[in-house]
Order: C-alpha cells, then sequence, then structure tokens
C-alpha cells in the first residue's frame, strides 16, 4: 500500500543527503524514481537536488502554481516509478500536498516529502503544516545545536550574523544565512530568553 510520508527537521540535518541516497538504492534495484524540488531553489544549479557532502542528481522542478498529481501522472506515461521524492517540501502549497496525498491514493504510487518544519520565526510552512496533517508516516532527521541538544529551531541571521525576526518566510540561503539551534538558544538569539535566565 503506497504511503505519504514527510521527512522533516531543521536546516543542514542532512534531508538533501538522505532523499538522494533513497533514490540510489531504488534505482540499485533497477526501479525508477522520480524527484522533484523547487524552482527557485537553485543552489545546486537549476533542477538539480544537491547535498552539502557534493552529491547531486537531477530533478524536475515545481512551481506553487503547479498541479503535482498533474506531474506525477504525466511522468507515469513513460513508465513506472517506484517513488516519488520531493524536496524544499516546505514551500508546497496546502492545495499542493493533497495532490501528493491523491497520488498515493490513486495512483497507487509512495511519496517521500523531504523539508523543514518551521521557518526562521519559529512558525510552520503552509506546506510542512499540512503534511504534518496528512502524512502516513513522519521521521524526524535529527541534527545538533552548539549547546549539544536536539536542534528544532532555525535563525536567520544577517551579514553580521544578527538573528532576524521579520520577513519573507521564503528566502533561499545556506550556513552564512541560516543557524539550527534548540528552542532554548533560539529564544536566546531571538530576544525571548530573559537575561536572568540564559547562563548556562
Amino acid at each position: 500500500m503506497a504511503k505519504l510520508y514527510f521527512n522533516y527537521s531543521t536546516m543542514n540535518a542532512g534531508k538533501s543527503t538522505i532523499l538522494l541516497q533513497a533514490s540510489y538504492n531504488y534505482n540499485e534495484r533497477g526501479m525508477q524514481t522520480y524527484l522533484l524540488t523547487a524552482d527557485f531553489d537553485d543552489r545546486s544549479g537549476p533542477g538539480r537536488i544537491g547535498s552539502r557532502i557534493g552529491i547531486s542528481q537531477k530533478a524536475d522542478t515545481f512551481s506553487q502554481r503547479d498541479d503535482l498529481f498533474a506531474m506525477i501522472e504525466r511522468r507515469l506515461e513513460h513508465g513506472p516509478v517506484a517513488c516519488v521524492l520531493v524536496d524544499e517540501a516546505q514551500w508546497m502549497t496546502k492545495e499542493q500536498v493533497w495532490q501528493l496525498a491523491r497520488v498515493t491514493d490513486d495512483l497507487r504510487v509512495p511519496v517521500m516529502c523531504y523539508g523543514l518544519r518551521v521557518d526562521f520565526r519559529g512558525e510552520l510552512f503552509p506546506g510542512s503544516a499540512t503534511l504534518l496533517a496528512l502524512a502516513d508516516e513522519m521521521r524526524e532527521v535529527r541534527t545538533i545545536c552548539h549547546c549539544g541538544k536536539k536542534a528544532t529551531m532555525v535563525i536567520r541571521q544577517d551579514e553580521d550574523g544578527n538573528a532576524l525576526t521579520e520577513g519573507a518566510q521564503i528566502l533561499v540561503g545556506g550556513n552564512d544565512t541560516y543557524v539550527s539551534l534548540c528552542r532554548r538558544h533560539w529564544r536566546e538569539a531571538t530576544g525571548d530568553l530573559p537575561k536572568s535566565a540564559r547562563k548556562g
């Protein structure tokens, strides 16, 4: 039975690496995968999913206007697909997540989504919120804060390293822009932690 999966984390946890490894495992067994990523994320080049460790693979791109069900249905006309893998899933719309749910239910193709859970303000992305509601299975990809605790939040920094608390929800960036932190250190960085509580 096909399922909709949501693999979520903060920045720099290795989500894209895991996605590419999953695709490789399918391909190694002679099964085809269909990779999708957001059209405005071209950090690894247009139409590529890339990992910080240096591996990448070609992918089709989607915008928030695209019908993902129709895209996947068209791909199936050219041959079977063992699994659809979606990178940067947080940038999908609510409607697009429903389209992927219909892919698993109606086309019976598993869909594995990889993305962030919350933005730099500590708020859910629309795509992630809908995935949390609809996914058949969810898996947390863990990374750590500088203090050693599990990182669950992310800050966006300006060019001087100061945490920003306002701005557009979507801004493509890497290690120079985003830092993953535990909730306590995210609160400290964003000015939400009282000075009396900042020891330790």
